[in-house]
C-alpha cells in the first residue's frame, strides 16, 4: 500500500459537479463523484486518498482547456477521471454554437496529452462516454446525430492514449430495460440518484482494478 498521499482528479461538466460548493476545495457535491469516494473510503480505508471535484455545470472542452492548468496541471493528480462533451451537443441547439466533431476531438486529445504527460498513467486515467437519453417528450432525439461523433472521439482518445473507457451509453441503454428515461435522467442528460449510482458503479468496476488490494 502507497504511503504518499494520491490524489484522484474528477473533471467535467455538471454531472460531475453535481452541486459541489466551489469555494470549498474538498466539497465533492452530490453526484457520481460523492458516490465513488464513499466506496473507496468504505473498500479502501488504509488508502491515502485526496479525491478532488473540479467539474463545472455548463462546461465543454474549450472551457476546460482554458482552466486546465490551475484545474488539472497545478493539482499534480497521480489518477484522473474526465467526463465532458454533452455540452459540446447542447450548444448547438440551444445557442446555435456548434463543435465540429474535429475540433472536439482536437480539444479532448490536447486535454488528455497534457495530462499524461503531466505524469498520470494512463491506466490510472478514465475516459467516460458522453450519453443522452431519449427522453419522454423526444426533444432531445435529433441530438444523437450530433454527440454520436463526439462519443466515437472519446473511444478513439482513449484506445489512442491507451486510458481506462465507460461505455456509458450503452450501459443506460441496458438500464432503459429495467426502467424508463425519467428513472435515470428525466431531461435525458442530468442524472437522478438512481442515475448517478450508476455512473459510480462503472465507473468502479472500471478502476478498483488498478486500485488494487490494501
Amino acid at each position: 500500500m502507497p504511503d504518499e498521499e494520491i490524489t484522484l482528479l474528477f473533471q467535467g461538466d455538471s454531472i460531475t459537479d453535481a452541486g459541489r460548493k466551489r469555494n470549498e476545495p474538498a466539497h465533492l457535491g452530490s453526484g457520481y463523484v460523492n458516490l465513488v469516494a464513499g466506496t473507496l473510503g468504505f473498500r479502501h480505508p488504509k488508502l491515502p486518498l485526496n479525491i478532488l471535484n473540479r467539474g463545472i455545470s455548463g462546461n465543454r472542452s474549450r472551457d476546460l482547456l482554458d482552466r486546465w492548468e490551475e484545474d488539472c496541471l497545478a493539482l499534480r493528480p497521480q489518477w484522473f477521471s474526465l467526463f465532458i462533451g454533452i455540452n459540446n451537443t447542447w450548444r448547438r441547439f440551444d445557442q446555435n454554437d456548434p463543435t465540429p466533431p474535429e475540433v472536439f476531438e482536437a480539444e479532448l486529445r490536447e486535454l488528455v496529452d497534457m495530462t499524461i504527460q503531466c505524469g498520470v498513467h494512463p491506466d490510472c486515467a478514465v475516459l467516460m462516454e458522453p450519453f443522452l437519453l431519449d427522453e419522454p417528450k423526444g426533444s432531445k432525439r435529433d441530438w444523437f446525430e450530433d454527440l454520436i461523433p463526439k462519443q466515437n472521439a472519446v473511444r478513439k482518445i482513449s484506445e489512442e492514449f491507451r486510458t481506462r473507457w465507460i461505455p456509458l451509453q450503452a450501459i443506460f441503454n441496458e438500464a432503459l430495460e429495467r426502467a424508463p428515461a425519467a428513472h435515470w435522467a428525466p431531461d435525458g442528460v442530468h442524472p437522478t440518484p438512481a442515475g448517478h449510482y450508476l455512473i459510480a458503479q462503472a465507473w468502479l468496476n472500471t478502476m478498483e482494478e488498478a486500485i488494487g488490494a490494501d
